[in-house]
Parts: structure tokens; sequence; C-alpha cells
């Protein structure tokens, strides 16, 4: 993780924000130390005493002085900004993606936990003779919206909001920045994000065909058109099919909460912000580990050839046995 990470963020970062900088750590390295943090589902603190412990770790991608827990804090608002974050998302992309063509995308968002909180406290009994759960209610948390490429799990555009909030008005905020870098033909989405403007914005626009349920507002009777061209086409001729990929935007969200933790660390607004970003990317050069490095350590070079050695040797048995 450490490796891939570093490989990403030398393509994409300079070496040090300003001339005159300390220079004792590389804003590469600093990107590492902050992936690393979420891969171990720690804070600031705890990521500097695992690399304080693990100095095989540290030489992996050349770190030679441990830095402060308050270095990485204030280096993550520079280093996870809109513009760096999502450059760095884009390179990510671009590893499994060599070509700009996209065959199919889906646009989902899911909520996050804003603190660590006890499951018991949450479900707590409130009267021990009446044996019922007190409901607990939350005003504001963490949202995160993204588009994924369902042919590899990968992530292309992240938005960070706060919820709770519809969805349809967030839809053109996903789509735009991941249909401006690469070439989607379809894209899915669920009954929250079913508007006629999504539509149009999507098919007219971008030239991207949507497809996303018209069940948004009041049930209205068979016989009824529903108003809007692409809402009435999705209810006379819905791609049932290939809507039933769209589950693998809802994989992604479970591999994000799964790997990386449904809670965020950070207090404040802005840094929650960040914190959802950096889980995002974590995720995906995760998924270049997947793909790439694991793959290609599990099947070596050493193991084509014998195969083919064996193949070649069998075909040669069944051309003597013919004979």
């Amino acid at each position: 993780m450490a490796l891939a990470a570093y490989r990403i963020a030398k393509n994409t970062l300079p070496d040090y924000n300003h001339r005159f900088s300390p220079k004792k750590f590389t804003q590469p390295q600093i990107f590492v130390c902050l992936v690393l943090k979420i891969f171990f589902k720690t804070d600031y603190r705890g990521i500097v005493a695992i690399l304080d412990d693990s100095p095989d770790l540290c030489k992996a991608f050349g770190l030679c002085l441990i830095p402060h827990f308050t270095t990485l804090q204030k280096a993550s608002r520079r280093l996870l900004s809109s513009q760096s974050a999502n450059k760095l998302l884009e390179i990510t992309v671009r590893v499994i993606q060599k070509n700009k063509k996209i065959k199919l995308a889906a646009v989902d968002s899911t909520g996050l936990e804003a603190r660590h909180i006890s499951k018991y406290f949450v479900r707590r009994k409130r009267v021990k003779q009446l044996e019922i759960y007190e409901n607990t209610y939350y005003s504001r948390w963490p949202k995160l919206g993204i588009s994924c490429d369902c042919s590899n799990h990968m992530v292309l555009s992240v938005i960070t909001v706060r919820g709770p909030g519809v969805d349809i008005n967030q839809f053109e905020r996903i789509v735009a920045p991941a249909a401006e870098k690469y070439n989607i033909d379809q894209i899915l989405a669920d009954a929250g994000y079913d508007s006629e403007s999504n539509h149009r914005f999507a098919r007219d626009r971008l030239n991207i065909k949507s497809i996303i349920p018209p069940k948004h507002g009041r049930p209205t009777l068979i016989s009824k058109p529903l108003k809007g061209k692409y809402r009435e086409m999705m209810r006379k001729k819905f791609d049932k099919k290939t809507y039933g990929q769209r589950w693998q935007v809802e994989t992604v969200m479970s591999m994000i909460k799964r790997n990386q933790g449904d809670c965020l660390r950070s207090k404040t607004y802005w840094a929650q912000n960040r914190e959802m970003m950096l889980k995002v990317l974590t995720h995906n050069i995760g998924i270049i580990l997947l793909v790439k490095e694991l793959f290609y350590r599990a099947c070596p070079v050493q193991f084509f050839k014998q195969f083919l050695r064996h193949c070649n040797l069998l075909i040669t048995i069944m051309v003597l046995m013919l004979n």
C-alpha cells in the first residue's frame, strides 16, 4: 500500500510546496503517511507511533525522519484540497483505465458516522419493565457521493456534503466532473436521483444514456403519462438487465466502509470532507494493488513458462497416441 501510494503521489505532486521549505519530508512521503493512517484505521498520533515502530515500512518510501503528528494534520489541509485531491483521484483511475472510454458507470451516496459511538448506547433500553428501546435520531452527518466504473470499482468522481438531504440536486455535481475526464456511455442511479432535469443533463448536455427508475413523487395511474419525455421513456422501456448492475456502486460503498471504517475521526466540517476524500483515494489504491500487484505476484512469468511447457508435452503425447 505504501509503495503504490508513493508511486502515484510521485507522479502527481511536486517534492516540495515551496523552494524555501525545510525539506525534511517530501509531499509524496506525507501523502503516504496519510494513506497509511486510513489503512490502519488510526489517527495522526497513531500513525506516527506505527511508523516509529516500523523502520522497514519507512524505508519503503524513503522516510528517514518520522514527522510530528501536527505536521501531518497541517499538511492534509494542503494535500487534500479539492484541486490536489481530484488530481490524485484522476491519476489512480488512469493506472487501471488506460483509455478514457467507460461503458457503464453508477452513482450513489451514503452517510458516515461523525464520531465513534457504542451501538449499545445508540439502541439502549428506556425502561427495563417495558422492554422497549429508545430511538436515537441524528440531525446532521457527513455524506459521501461518488460515481464509479462498474467494470473495476474505481471511483471516478466524489462530492462531500452534509446530510440529511435529497439526492436529486447532487446528480449534476457528481456526474459532471467524471464526464469531463472520461467518455461514459451509460450511467445508472437509483430512484433518489429521478427527475426530468437530471435526464436532460445526462442525455442532452453530456450525451450519456441515463437509466433511473421513474419512482419519484406520488404514484400515479398506469394509464396516466409521467411528466417529462425521458421519465415516460423510463416507464415504457426500462432496461432492467443493465440497471441490475447498479449493485456495483453499492459494493464500492461497502468496500469503503468495511476496509476504511464507517466512522470519521475528524471533528470539523472541512476536516471531515478531507477524511472522506482520503478514504476514497485509499480505496482506489487498494483496487490498483488487487488488479495489478497481487495478480502478477500470484501469476509470475515462470508459471506461464511451465504451463506452456506442459501444454506442449501434452500435445506431443496426444499426437503420438493418434498415430
